[in-house]
């Protein structure tokens, strides 16, 4: 069974925003214009989303993460060990811009299972520029990573950690190699990894790269705000572009719309598409 015929009925992976709320500011990310910011999604919701979940026949990933920092919200935890326990197909990523992981934070993710990596957004090694970049203070996100290095080191934390950083431009710049260095030299343990500056649909000018004649792995997700609407991709963070609302609908409903299923049915090139998708280089 190919990739596309495993997941044309269930997503690859769901992301899951419980809180939107986030402590940086980065200027890479429509986080600071979100109209939704400080939206809570219900524990209800929260609970029906893991219900249906369970009728997923495939191994799938879960992202407690959308456009938010989930350390903040005091049941991230607690969800993930609801995942572990109710859903064992499901494997956790989660991401985190690393101010906010506190000792007890990772020793309680220490304890999970099935997680894929422990993601941190770090984008800058400098302490001014770091501040300049995401609004946060180095150090202290630097002491949390000295924490959890260490507990690497020590096999107290048994995930994969990566660190990366939000390129300058298509190929890494030579800030961004010295980035790549810091990280190799300061926590050898982890792993760095290099990431395109895309354009959130519309919240940043676009880089120059075509747009690919082919099929989006997007199309395999569900991404869910905190109020419960589910945005067209991973790339809507602002979610202009909805594609259904689990308030009213089941996650099933929403990922076999028609036009979506479609898509993932008939290897639709994304240049034909239409709407959004057709000018997006992701």
């Amino acid at each position: 069974m190919t990739f596309e015929e495993r997941y044309a009925d269930w997503p690859h992976e769901v992301t899951i925003e419980t809180f939107a709320k986030c402590n940086a500011a980065c200027v890479f990310c429509p986080y600071p214009t979100l109209e939704r910011q400080g939206a809570r999604m219900s524990d209800a919701l929260i609970d029906s989303i893991i219900g249906q979940l369970k009728a997923h026949p495939h191994p799938f990933m879960i992202s407690p993460f959308k456009v938010n920092e989930p350390f903040l919200d005091k049941r991230l935890i607690p969800i993930c060990r609801r995942i572990n326990a109710e859903l064992p197909l499901a494997h956790l990523r989660i991401f985190s811009n690393g101010s906010a992981l506190t000792a007890r934070h990772l020793r309680e993710v220490a304890t999970l299972e099935r997680v894929v990596h422990l993601w941190i957004s770090l984008n800058e090694h400098r302490s001014r520029q770091y501040r300049e970049t995401m609004n946060l203070a180095f150090e202290r996100t630097a002491a949390n990573l000295d924490v959890l290095h260490t507990m690497v080191e020590e096999c107290e934390f048994p995930h994969p950690v990566v660190v990366s950083k939000v390129m300058g431009g298509r190929l890494p710049t030579e800030d961004d190699l010295d980035f790549a260095a810091y990280v190799e030299t300061r926590w050898p343990f982890f792993t760095v990894r290099m990431l395109k500056r895309d354009s959130w649909l519309g919240f940043l000018e676009p880089n120059d790269r075509p747009v690919p004649d082919a099929p989006c792995n997007r199309w395999y997700e569900l991404n869910i705000t905190a109020e419960g609407i589910v945005s067209l991709c991973c790339m809507d963070g602002r979610c202009e572009y909805p594609i259904g609302d689990l308030n009213k609908q089941t996650l099933y409903e929403v990922y076999n719309a028609p036009g979506l299923r479609d898509r993932r049915i008939n290897g639709t090139s994304r240049l034909k598409a239409g709407g959004v998708c057709s000018t997006c280089n992701y």
